[in-house]
């Protein structure tokens, strides 16, 4: 049964374009926050032209929220948490990609987190009750996926 998949991840995570390739061939639409529509890269704070954001204080931060890319980046990727069916957070990952996972689990979709290297426990994972699984391989995050469900 196809499903629709938002993979939550970073940019700087190897195995997200794996996991990307694997879900996809097994039939599933899943969302690539990297390439959210062909020749679009996604969103990145560089695309705003506002400096290195390293260098940022909280008000040079709230104000890039507000700059039309970033309002449109997001509502790109909210957009399609609303769409997906289900979730599959890859870790390691940040901040984002933990709020993703967090809001879908909240709004009871089905979510995957796949641990391919335990780096820290967390008890919240927890969370989503039975719609949550801890994944240890590509294999068990495709089975997770592939489960009928209501």
């Amino acid at each position: 049964m196809s499903k629709r998949i938002y993979l939550a991840s970073s940019w700087r995570n190897q195995l997200q374009p794996t996991v990307l390739s694997l879900l996809r061939s097994q039939g599933h639409e899943v969302y690539d926050f990297r390439h959210p529509r062909p020749d679009d890269v996604g969103f990145g704070w560089p695309q705003l032209n506002l400096g290195d954001q390293k260098s940022w204080d909280v008000m040079a931060f709230r104000e890039a929220l507000e700059h039309p890319v970033a309002r449109r980046g997001f509502k790109q990727d909210y957009d399609a948490m609303v769409w997906a069916d289900e979730f599959c957070l890859v870790l390691p990952c940040g901040r984002s990609a933990h709020l993703e996972a967090g809001w879908a689990i909240g709004q009871g979709k089905r979510t995957s987190i796949y641990i391919q290297a335990l780096e820290e426990p967390e008890l919240m994972y927890l969370t989503g009750g039975e719609r949550t699984r801890i994944c240890a391989s590509t294999d068990e995050v495709l089975s997770f996926h592939a489960e009928a469900h209501s």
